[in-house]
């Protein structure tokens, strides 16, 4: 039996447009989620503002270098896995990328298969390497490599796209997140610009989290989206 991979959240960094577009469908029809950029100064900024399972990294990088990308982001106390993509395939430039805080070096030009295989390896090692595998917001605690969600210590019952959606509100407490985001980092490819699947779930979500004598932490925000903040009071448009 083959092995497969869980569903992802993956950051490619690659400028050449034909190996990205090869790279984010076939990413995509392995059923992960995929933010790609072109550049390594965008790469950085996304690197410290997103919560990713790994980062899939070419070298030859406008702006700013792989190496360097790599060796900022873990300055920064980034420990996302870093997969590095490169067709230079020297000894010194492998060790190098490995010495910047790499996990793991894959040369072009490269199957795909073998490609997939890393990224088994990378989940096979699981998250230790992360900062922490919890996630808390008030009330709520996450646990990612359980996939175990409490509520003031109770376990809360989600379906997988409602474990999802409340991991993604979580990561970004206290912001406002709109549709669109929510269509991109939890429902990915299989989202419908018209569909109102992420109004349907944030309720479904406020059913099991919104217990708390009346004390809501799903707030709609009109005309905008949603937002996860804790607190007595309901905002107006509520």
């Amino acid at each position: 039996m083959e092995a497969t991979v869980s569903r992802m959240r993956l950051l490619l960094v690659e400028d050449d447009p034909k190996i990205s577009r090869f790279l984010t469908k076939g990413l995509r029809e392995e059923n992960h989620i995929v933010d790609l950029v072109e550049d390594g100064v965008t790469a950085e900024e996304q690197a410290l503002a997103e919560q990713y399972d790994a980062i899939l990294l070419d070298i030859l990088l406008p702006n700013l270098d792989g190496f360097a990308v790599c060796r900022r982001v873990r300055e920064a106390g980034v420990d996302t896995p870093i997969l590095m993509l490169t067709a230079r395939d020297a000894v010194g430039d492998r060790v190098h990328g490995l010495d910047e805080g790499a996990d793991d070096y894959l040369t072009k030009p490269f199957a795909f298969d073998e490609l997939l295989a890393r990224l088994r390896a990378l989940t096979r090692r699981g998250r230790t390497r992360h900062l922490s595998a919890i996630l808390r917001y008030g009330p709520i605690t996450i646990d990612q490599e359980e996939h175990r969600v409490t509520l003031h210590d109770s376990t809360v019952d989600l379906s997988a796209t409602e474990y999802r959606l409340l991991e993604y509100l979580v990561r970004r407490a206290e912001s406002i997140v709109s549709r669109d985001q929510l269509a991109e980092h939890v429902w990915g490819e299989e989202y419908h610009g018209q569909s109102n699947v992420a109004d349907v779930y944030i309720s479904y979500l406020r059913k099991k989290v919104d217990t708390d004598q009346g004390r809501r932490l799903i707030h709609t925000i009109r005309g905008l989206g949603y937002m996860l903040k804790d607190g007595a009071a309901r905002t107006a448009d509520e």
